[in-house]
């Protein structure tokens, strides 16, 4: 296990953000593109705040799971499971496959990719003093 403070405080502010876009926009670019690319973020910092996980390993899982739930709304999953008239499990899991999601994950985690690149860049060239 792991208690990993910024990836926490990062995971609270997705889901906050999430939840708004889910509520308040009801527009044809944010709620349906931003959301999905915020959500596939959101899952990489929560799986780092509970599990100290290579970060890449991470990114890559999270993507994965993300393409996954859109490919099981492809297939229609939920009427499957007789889940088609739960609400909780159709927010969960989605109803309608779209291309344009699975395009959104990958931007998102990208997004991640070059941020922890970027930031183990900065620190990387951050001299380190050494006690003596």
């Amino acid at each position: 296990m792991s208690n990993n403070k910024p990836y926490f405080i990062l995971t609270l502010i997705l889901f906050i953000t999430e939840v708004f876009i889910g509520i308040y926009l009801h527009d044809k670019l944010i709620r349906p593109f931003g959301g999905d690319l915020l959500v596939v973020i959101l899952i990489y910092c929560f799986v780092k705040t509970c599990v100290n996980t290579p970060w890449l390993k991470t990114a890559v899982g999270a993507l994965f799971f993300a393409y996954m739930i859109e490919i099981s709304q492809y297939f229609n999953l939920l009427a499957h499971l007789g889940l088609q008239n739960s609400k909780l499990a159709a927010i969960l899991l989605g109803h309608s496959f779209s291309w344009g999601d699975m395009l959104s994950y990958t931007i998102g985690i990208s997004i991640v990719i070059l941020t922890e690149l970027f930031c183990r860049q900065q620190n990387s060239s951050i001299p380190k003093i050494k006690n003596i």
